[in-house]
């Protein structure tokens, strides 16, 4: 098949609309079920980029969740603690694969924004992955392939709709991309950096010592850039992104977003969060937006007389400022990549909060002094890459 036709563009009355390769050949996909859409494709192909480039540079199965054209988690398949397999909803699933770890610390680090994502996953799809899909609000998944009982696991979804895509990993792109803006088209290289340790060799920070899992850590988040609306940043820990600031546009605005994200993140896993009473039969997207709620400035939506009696058995207490920034200030070793030089130390004074300790940017800024010395005052270890990441 050379052309799909699609049922409209990014908006109904955007028509026509269609895919297809611009050299002629054959599209690289098979539909095996529901009708993606322009918007689906969109998140499935930068998705699918993603995926093949973090298993390709860490050597584990990856997994990215997708909304908007910008990844709202990425990970690769590392096994998880109790603690997250509780806060990912997974905790009931037994045994998981790699490929299935990694998508459930994908969708789990920031569950309000990948609610109806498109996933993308670097390996065969497998029943222990089919499973966690089935269960969440997804719009789509794509993948090399799929095994036959893990196909029918999602054929079940969305009454046999769920939009199914098979892509051909050997697929490889022309080397010279194109995109038409008002009539003009635009032409240019397609962005081929390859992302590994050398990219982290030049360390500007008196702290040198950058250990394997940072390097790891660093190459998740220069990778997860690589395919995120600029600006950006990325917040990784552990072999996962856990905070991803998207399309600002002030660099100190996406490292305060993605910070709060990451932070909501580490608070999910505090006693007091985790053993909230919530009443029997909440559905999941309810429960993920009560803890949301209660662990922000908006907590007296859900502890309000009158509200709280529909989420909880019994009214928790309120969790403070004080409680919260005491739990915060346990999280440690997290790193922060970003697709552009910081052009303030204010940055860095955010990402410390975070519990940011390793730094991964282009460097390149008038004020890379001031950057450097914020740096040097906590005992972070900074590389500079000397390349930007912009994703438009």
């Amino acid at each position: 098949m050379k052309e799909l036709e699609l049922k409209y563009g990014c908006n109904p009355n955007q028509k026509p609309a269609s895919i297809f390769v611009n050299d002629g050949r054959e599209l690289p996909i098979k539909v095996l079920c529901g009708r993606p859409g322009y918007i689906n494709f969109m998140d499935a192909f930068n998705g699918w980029q993603l995926v093949k480039e973090l298993k390709k540079a860490t050597g584990l199965p990856a997994a990215t969740s997708f909304k908007h054209v910008s990844p709202a988690g990425a990970a690769v398949g590392l096994p998880m603690s109790d603690t997250l397999k509780k806060i990912y909803w997974v905790d009931d699933l037994g045994e998981l694969s790699p490929l299935a770890c990694a998508y459930a610390r994908a969708r789990g680090a920031d569950r309000m924004s990948s609610f109806g994502d498109f996933i993308a996953l670097s390996d065969v799809c497998d029943v222990s992955t089919a499973k966690i899909i089935k269960r969440e609000v997804s719009d789509g998944v794509i993948a090399p392939g799929y095994e036959p009982e893990a196909l029918e696991i999602l054929k079940q979804k969305k009454k046999g709709n769920y939009n199914i895509i098979e892509i051909d990993p050997d697929y490889v792109p022309a080397p010279v991309e194109h995109k038409d803006v008002f009539g003009i088209t635009f032409e240019q290289g397609r962005n081929e950096l390859k992302i590994d340790d050398d990219l982290f060799s030049n360390i500007v920070t008196e702290n040198k010592e950058l250990p394997c899992q940072a390097k790891i850590d660093m190459a998740i988040s220069m990778i997860t850039l690589k395919y995120t609306q600029s600006n950006s940043v990325c917040y990784v820990k552990d072999g996962q992104a856990i905070g991803i600031g998207a399309g600002q546009q002030s660099r100190i605005h996406c490292t305060r977003l993605a910070g709060n994200k990451a932070d909501n993140w580490f608070l999910r896993q505090c006693p007091k969060v985790l053993e909230l009473p919530f009443v029997d039969g909440i559905g999941r997207a309810d429960r993920d937006n009560a803890i949301d709620l209660y662990i922000g400035e908006e907590y007296m939506d859900v502890l309000a007389d009158g509200a709280w009696e529909k989420i909880f058995k019994t009214k928790p207490d309120v969790f403070t400022a004080e409680e919260k920034r005491a739990w915060l200030d346990q999280m440690t070793d997290v790193t922060l990549g970003s697709d552009a030089f910081f052009p303030f130390g204010d940055n860095i004074e955010r990402a410390h909060k975070s519990g940011v300790k390793y730094i991964a940017q282009p460097g390149g800024s008038v004020r890379d002094d001031n950057v450097i010395a914020t740096c040097d005052k906590y005992g972070m270890v900074m590389a500079f890459t000397g390349i930007r990441l912009f994703h438009h």
